[in-house]
């Protein structure tokens, strides 16, 4: 059976990667008795995001990813035939029950049989007769027909819904390939830059869509009068397009003096430092540069339905340099140590930067849809360089598997060390201008 077979390559790959089901299920966020239910073959998943995380755990190759697709959507088509072969329908009640076998007929239905009409009931003689036309008779579908008829239609719409999956939607002679076939591309979070200029597409290509898949049998609806089981919600990223947004704070802190800019104009130019939601409109005229760290915050959701799979998050380096020489202004003073956050950090300092979770922080993968976002806190720090870099997303849903593009508005984020511990401070409540605040 279809599901036997694909439950054997999980099973495979499971044993493969010499994890326990508790492991399993540590990283993939899941319980160890449902992993065990998947590789067994008790049941088979209704989506296929979640067994596509757990073959990325077990370093399934992309062959092998489009294997297992393959035959998750054979098995979860096959679902709703076993369905109804387990299921009769209920016995009519009445004289039905008492039936002959096939072709059997009622005494009333048969010619010649030397049954009688019942007798017209007495009138008055006044009254004139009246004739009454008689009945045609009616044959009653034996129950044994009904099932045979039912069992054809189920198995013809099961062979015709496997064809469907397996092929190209033209079904020509060497167009035939899988179902769910792995797209590898990267997008701009607007959709109009590649994430890497050597690995990424141009601009204007486009991503070919996965093959589609019809959940229906082909022919006239009046063809199938029995159902082959309730049709699963179609849960498929769209074929173009990034199936979620992404909203960027490039400046974000909790207290003022936990950020600084680094600007090259003298204090008297520089206006007194704005509110946290004011940031990006102070530093783009100003073209200032986040001193020593910088707090990116990220806000992903899903554009519709159909859950989307936030795989990892990449930081990527287009330049490093030495440290600019400007004056150091911080957004406030007098407000303590600096608070500790769940957040992502990133040493730019490191030759391959990562994306590290501290502070409690919970590692990838995330699910994101339409009614659910998450929200990443990403603070990179450099102790002696200038650096521009932005971040990607790699994700994953139904077939697809990309990679998107996150930076300050189609700008790299831009993170510079000061030169020196010396900084200008703005009092609080006052409008005395910048305070020049000495380092040690």
């Amino acid at each position: 059976m279809a599901g036997d077979d694909f439950a054997g390559l999980l099973r495979e790959l499971k044993e493969r990667s010499g994890l326990s089901y508790g492991a399993l299920g540590k990283r993939l966020h899941m319980s160890g008795s449902t992993l065990h239910r998947y590789v067994s073959g008790e049941v088979v998943p209704v989506e296929f995001a979640p067994v596509e995380r757990l073959a990325r755990v077990c370093r399934a190759t992309p062959e092998e990813l489009l294997e297992l697709h393959r035959r998750w959507i054979r098995a979860d088509a096959l679902r709703g035939v076993k369905k109804e072969e387990t299921e009769r329908p209920e016995e009519p009640e009445g004289p039905m029950d008492s039936a002959d076998p096939v072709d059997s007929e009622s005494p009333k239905d048969s010619e010649g049989a030397g049954s009688e009409e019942p007798e017209e009931p007495a009138v008055a003689d006044s009254a004139p007769a009246v004739l009454t036309p008689p009945v045609p008779p009616r044959r009653r579908v034996p129950r044994a027909a009904l099932y045979a008829a039912t069992g054809v239609v189920a198995v013809s719409a099961a062979v015709a819904l496997v064809a469907n999956l397996v092929s190209s939607p033209d079904d020509t002679e060497g167009s035939r390939r899988p179902a769910g076939a792995v797209a590898h591309s990267s997008a701009s979070q607007s959709g109009t830059a590649p994430a890497s200029p050597s690995t990424s597409p141009s601009p204007s290509s486009s991503t070919s869509p996965s093959p589609s898949v019809s959940l229906s049998p082909s022919g006239p609806s009046s063809a199938s009068p029995a159902r082959t089981g309730p049709a699963a919600p179609d849960r498929r990223a769209p074929s173009t397009g990034t199936p979620f947004t992404v909203a960027t704070n490039p400046y974000y802190w909790y207290l003022p003096c936990d950020h600084a800019f680094l600007v090259d104009r003298s204090p008297e130019n520089v206006p007194k430092p704005p509110p946290q939601q004011g940031a990006v409109g102070w530093a783009a005229p100003l073209k200032a540069v986040s001193a020593n760290r910088q707090e990116v915050v990220l806000t992903v959701q899903g554009t519709g339905p159909e859950t989307v799979i936030l795989e990892d998050l990449h930081v990527r380096v287009v330049s490093s340099g030495p440290a600019l020489d400007w004056n150091q202004y911080v957004m406030g003073n007098g407000c303590g140590g600096q608070v500790d956050t769940k957040s992502f950090d990133v040493s730019l300092d490191l030759g391959t930067p990562t994306a590290t979770p501290i502070g409690g922080q919970r590692d990838f993968p995330y699910s994101v849809s339409e009614s659910d976002a998450e929200v990443f806190h990403v603070t990179a720090h450099t102790s002696g360089q200038d650096v521009r870099w932005y971040l990607e997303l790699e994700w994953s849903s139904g077939g697809r598997h990309e990679v998107t593009r996150v930076d300050d508005h189609g700008r790299p984020f831009r993170t510079s060390a000061s030169r020196d511990a010396s900084y200008y401070a703005y009092p609080l409540g006052g409008d005395g201008g910048w305070e020049l605040v000495e380092g040690d």
